[in-house]
């Protein structure tokens, strides 16, 4: 298979604009909460719609719409503990979360079929009971995580603060039901309330339809949801072609060219960079034992472009490459991510998936597409046998190889919770064993050259 072709130095943002940048990496979000692709898409046209009826100043319509479109910020941060406390996958978990309607009875049936559901009768029955005593303090710390490293993250990405107020509020029900702080009533932040309904509506309509969509959200109705923001709900689905819209293959195209996106934050190169950061850190949270990880090959990648005398701009895509090479991994369990024995073939083939995801992800962005292909590769070998793709030498373009250098390179020299970092003298050893058959000796020399003066 070859690589397609590409210059990053011809790169650019022009043309596209912010809402589609953030709609197009949403489905990194969708992954990791166990959604089909296009779950927070399509929130955001239903919220969008909400909002319409509503009668929301335009401020505040644009507001919305990010607000729904990176509901899910905080997803990842939480994967680990859940899979820890339930020793279950978190992708299935959270996928079945999203249908419960929070009464006692539907809360234990829940935590039966999703917790330790693969561990032998006795460590089940334990997990189970712990589970169930602790139930509530389990559940607001859960949702805590997630809800503050949501707004945090939103923050850095230079959003308002009403924004980052809306994503924390995510989780609260109108009649303080909800979590993490129990709020209630309009205590709880409006975009919270419509983002909330729009979700729940999202999820049962793709399970089953329209009707099951209307009559969900009808029964929760002052318990879950604000009864003003259902009756908005309510008239935007007896618009002509609402459900349609919303099924329609064309929703991406539609929800990007939505008026609230229009008059809103443009998009420029340094705030596309503060995005990149912002996503790094969700990519690294979904695992104890990638903390960092993103943001140090990005450094060291960085610091090779400069050093092999790559153009400016390449400079800066690769180093935005680097900070999203992993982003697929948000779509593997961390049952898998974080297991500590050996993987199964059948685990080690997911894990051999995750750059598939990465480069599918990014080719949602169009000014990312360029980088699709790079962080695809950064398991490739120059002897071809590395993955997904088993590429030759000759596919294996500079940009590749520098950031697989720098890739193995942190993977080595780094400090995780199973094992202290390499010295520098040993890493050195290891990765000269591997010029000629996985990575490229002129880049190694060139980052050792760094090293040394650094």
């Amino acid at each position: 298979m070859q690589t397609a072709s590409f210059n990053l130095e011809q790169a650019t943002i022009s043309g596209c604009t912010l809402g589609e940048v953030l709609g197009s990496l949403s489905y990194a979000l969708d992954l990791t909460e166990g959604q089909e692709p296009g779950h927070c898409v399509r929130s955001c046209f239903i919220g969008t719609r909400i909002s319409e009826k509503l009668g929301l100043s335009s401020t505040d319509a644009a507001d919305l719409y990010y607000t729904l479109l990176l509901k899910d910020l905080g997803c990842s941060s939480n994967a680990a503990r859940i899979c820890q406390l339930y020793l279950t996958d978190d992708h299935t978990f959270k996928h079945g979360s999203k249908t419960i309607d929070g009464s006692v009875k539907q809360a234990i049936a829940f935590v039966l079929r999703h917790t330790a559901t693969d561990e032998p009768m006795m460590r089940r029955a334990k997990t189970v009971f712990d589970v169930l005593r602790s139930a509530d303090e389990l559940v607001k710390e859960i949702y805590e995580t997630r809800c503050q490293a949501g707004a945090d993250i939103a923050r850095q990405m230079r959003f308002s603060n009403a924004v980052a107020e809306g994503i924390a509020g995510l989780d609260e029900h109108w009649n303080g039901g909800g979590r993490p702080y129990r709020l209630v009533g309009e205590d709880i932040p409006l975009f919270s309330r419509i983002a909330l309904l729009a979700q729940v509506m999202e999820v049962f309509f793709r399970a089953a339809g329209p009707d099951a969509a209307l009559s969900e959200i009808q029964q929760r109705s002052g318990t879950w949801f604000d009864p003003q923001i259902v009756r908005a709900a309510m008239s935007c689905a007896r618009d002509p072609g609402f459900w349609e819209a919303l099924a329609a293959p064309d929703i991406e195209s539609r929800v990007f060219s939505m008026e609230p996106a229009q008059d809103a934050l443009s998009l420029d190169d340094d705030l596309l960079d503060d995005i990149v950061k912002a996503f790094a850190r969700v990519i690294d949270a979904k695992s104890p034992f990638t903390h960092g990880h993103s943001e140090r090959v990005a450094h060291y990648t960085g610091l090779l472009a400069e050093e092999l005398s790559l153009g400016r701009t390449t400079q800066r895509w690769m180093w935005r490459t680097a900070l999203m090479h992993d982003i697929g991994k948000l779509g593997v369990s961390n049952r898998i991510l974080d297991k500590k024995g050996k993987l199964t073939e059948e685990e080690f083939e997911v894990i051999k998936r995750h750059p598939v995801m990465s480069q599918t992800i990014l080719n949602h962005v169009r000014p990312f597409r360029p980088m699709a292909w790079i962080a695809a590769a950064h398991h490739e070998r120059l002897d071809g046998k590395g993955y997904p793709y088993g590429l030759s030498a000759e596919a294996l373009t500079q940009e590749m190889r520098i950031l697989t250098v720098a890739d193995i390179f942190d993977a080595l020299s780094a400090a995780r919770p199973y094992k202290p970092a390499l010295p520098l003298e040993e890493v050195h050893k290891i990765m000269e064993k591997m010029v000629g058959t996985a990575i490229d000796g002129e880049i190694l020399q060139a980052l050792w050259d760094v090293a040394e003066r650094r």
